[in-house]
């Protein structure tokens, strides 16, 4: 019995579904990260106009701002490169535990263990840092590919 044709159909069909379903990936993935970035230039807006508004910027709103830039460098990087820049997380999750750190001491005006928790998580974020950074140059994801 012939089984050559029903094969060619079943193998036309497999990389029809395969391609379907790629574009489908693709077209989420895509409509995800505008959706992203979209948010966050409206989140950076509102704040910097919330900031004209009181006609003052505060570190802690000046802060925010810088979040708001590494999350937006962060969706820039993943969609031209589809890689996902751990070390901007780090950076954004650094820059809130500073930006915590010091709306802490302007209202709290003491010090406690909750300041050298948060030093102590930053330290413990930048060593990470330094950790991915050693780890991407050393041992690089594909040839030549040394990412800092």
């Amino acid at each position: 019995m012939k089984l050559a044709p029903v094969e060619r159909i079943n193998e036309g069909m497999h990389v029809l579904a395969d391609t379907f379903g790629k574009l489908l990936l693709e077209g989420f993935h895509y409509v995800g990260l505008f959706a992203i970035g979209a948010t966050i230039v409206w989140s950076a807006a509102l704040t910097f106009r919330e900031m004209l508004g009181t006609g003052s910027a505060s570190v802690h709103d000046i802060l925010l701002l810088f979040i708001y830039l590494e999350l937006g460098a962060m969706v820039g990087i993943y969609f031209k490169t589809n890689h996902m820049p751990v070390r901007f997380l780090i950076y954004v999750a650094m820059t809130a535990l500073t930006r915590t750190l010091i709306g802490d001491v302007q209202q709290e005006q003491n010090e406690g263990v909750g300041i050298v928790l948060i030093s102590g998580a930053i330290l413990l974020l930048a060593l990470a840092t330094l950790v991915i950074r050693f780890a991407s140059f050393k041992f690089p994801s594909a040839p030549g590919d040394a990412r800092s």
